[in-house]
Order: C-alpha cells, then structure tokens, then sequence
C-alpha cells in the first residue's frame, strides 16, 4: 500500500495534463483497498474519491481535491467451465491490452478486435471499450466490487450493469459508489473471426476465404491499423477517440442523407444509424489544425491532441468549438467520450 499527498497525476493521464491531487493511494489487493476506503471514511468523510487506471480517458481540467485511488491489482486466472467456454478472472489494473494478449496466446476468444486499446481491466469494465464491432460487454460475466461507503464486497452480473454504447451503470446510478476489484470474462476457445466493421472490412474484403485466418493475425492486423491512425502517448498526448459516434433515428439520417450523400454510417441493433463522428469532425475542416496548444491529430480527426503543455482548459475549448461547428453543419450533437475531471 502507498499513500501520498499533493501528488503530480501527470504519469496518471494519456493527455499529459499536469494536475495534482490533494492524496493519492496504491493498494494491491482487496483487503489494502478497504483499509483505505475505511480509513477515507474516517479521517475525510466529505471528500471526493476518484479511481484512475492508466487515464487514457480522462480530461484533467483542474487539480482534484480528493484522494486519487490507483490499483496495483494484476493477477490472472482461469477456468475452464465446458468444451466450449473458459472463465477468466482479470483483476482491476491489469493493463486491457496485456489481458488481451494472454487470451489469445492461451486460446481464449473473444476479445481480439479489443487490442492495442489503452486503459486497464477495470476501466474497461466501466467504460464498455468496443472496436471493430465487439464490446467488452459482450464477454463480462460479473463484476467484483468493494462499496466505497462501507468497503463491503459487491458483486454485479452483467445483466445488472446494462451495457449499451460506451456505456454502463457504472456511468449512471452506481458512478462513485464502487471501487471495482476483478471483472470475470466468459470467452470461446474457439476462434470465430468478426471482421466485418469498418476498417477491418476493408482490410479482408479481397480475400475469398478467412479459414486460414488466425486470432494472432488478426491481433496484428488490428494494432497496425491502430498505431496507423492513433498517436502514441509517449509521443504525443491524447485521450485516443475523444468523441462518441452520435447515433440518430433513421428519419433523421434519411434528412441528412439528402444534403450529404455520400455521408458513412452503420444500421445499429436497435433501429438507429451511428455516423462516424471523424467523417463529420473532418467534413467541418478540423483535421490536422489546432486551436492554441490543443489540436486535432492529423491522421485521425477524432482524436484530440496536447502538442505541449497545453491546458485542460485548452483542450475543452477545442471541443466545444469543434462540436459547436459539427451542429452548426450538420445539425447533430457529438458528445465527449472523454471523461472531464
């Protein structure tokens, strides 16, 4: 366990926005992390409490009064519960990709298309991270949890976690009540490619036949494709796909269509049209150029960048100029997939 104040969350966010908290602690198991919740409870009963991973979806706008809880929780296990199924257990920081990557390398499926995205397990969870047609929701099972107000464990089915787009309960009723601790994955062992979404489609439409196509390849076919169009936070700091993709009714989208023909979309489940939020970022002119500090990435439209030392109050400025254009053409809202803190 470590604990420490007026700590720098520069090595905490993706963006590279200096910012403070006023605490931060590191647990690495449950029992440490409800010693701190206990504690917290006591000793600052009023404050706030913010759970970071990696924060690669995270906008720091201003330094956090509270206490940053950061999991140093990363162990794996599994289970094989039939032919057809295995369990894994994933405990809360373990890095997305790193989980993904085991998976494949021991033949559980499911997950693939999720690669290279940055985050860990447990933001993942809250978040629902999808690419290329597949959702993490789709393969949680449960979620194991400790309540922030009496430190108590909690366990969620994924049916009571309502995951729709980007979304999750976590977001809504249950957000800053729960410090989540392990999320349980049912996955395949066998393999059974889903390569017909965006840019995966283009990249196999030539090929007759995806029999000999493999979970390994199709991992390094999707992080070429990611690292293609996506900076590396090393490099460059970024939150990676700073707005949702709006969805509208097909009403609407047949009214847009006739002004714009040739405008992407995909038919969602559920009888709405999802508008690829680059396309309309890119149509208004925002791709490549910067407003101060902050810019919008040259490769990819929806990813807002920190060119150095740029403010979190510079990178809100972008983005409520670009949505303000985005409306202003097309008449749609496109809402931050980043998280403002």
């Amino acid at each position: 366990m470590k604990w420490k104040e007026n700590v720098s969350l520069l090595p905490y966010n993706t963006f590279g926005i200096e910012a403070h908290a006023a605490r931060f602690a590191e647990y690495s198991s449950e029992d440490e992390l409800r010693e701190i919740l206990l504690s917290l409870k006591k000793e600052h009963p009023d404050e706030p409490i913010l759970c970071v991973g990696c924060g690669s979806n995270l906008l720091f706008t201003r330094d956090y009064s509270g206490t940053v809880l950061h999991s140093a929780m990363n162990r794996f296990r599994f289970r094989h519960i039939s032919e057809d199924t295995t369990m894994v257990y994933a405990e809360s920081g373990m890095e997305w990709d790193y989980l993904v990557q085991v998976c494949v390398d021991k033949g559980f499926y499911g997950l693939e298309n999720l690669s290279h995205i940055p985050g860990t397990v447990g933001a993942a969870a809250v978040q629902n991270v999808g690419a290329y047609g597949v959702e993490a929701g789709e393969f949680i099972h449960e979620v194991h949890c400790l309540e922030i107000a009496t430190g108590q464990s909690v366990t969620f089915g994924s049916e009571r976690l309502r995951y729709a787009y980007r979304s999750s309960a976590f977001k809504q009723e249950l957000k800053g009540k729960y410090v989540i601790t392990q999320v349980d994955f049912r996955l395949s062992n066998h393999f059974t490619p889903r390569i017909n979404y965006g840019a995966l489609a283009k990249e196999f439409c030539n090929r007759k036949t995806v029999e000999h196509l493999t979970p390994v390849h199709l991992r390094e076919v999707i992080t070429r494709i990611r690292k293609g169009k996506l900076p590396e936070p090393s490099e460059i700091g970024s939150a990676g796909s700073f707005f949702m993709n709006p969805v509208v009714s097909t009403e609407r989208f047949a009214e847009i269509e006739k002004r714009f023909p040739d405008i992407p979309h995909y038919n969602t489940p559920n009888g709405g049209v999802k508008i690829p939020a680059a396309w309309l970022i890119e149509q208004c002119g925002w791709k490549g150029k910067s407003l101060g500090r902050a810019g919008v990435y040259e490769k990819q439209a929806l990813v807002l960048v920190n060119h150095g030392g740029a403010t979190g109050s510079e990178i809100v400025a972008l983005s409520e100029a670009i949505r303000k254009d985005v409306h202003d053409k097309f008449g749609i809202i496109i809402q931050p997939e980043a998280i403002f803190i």
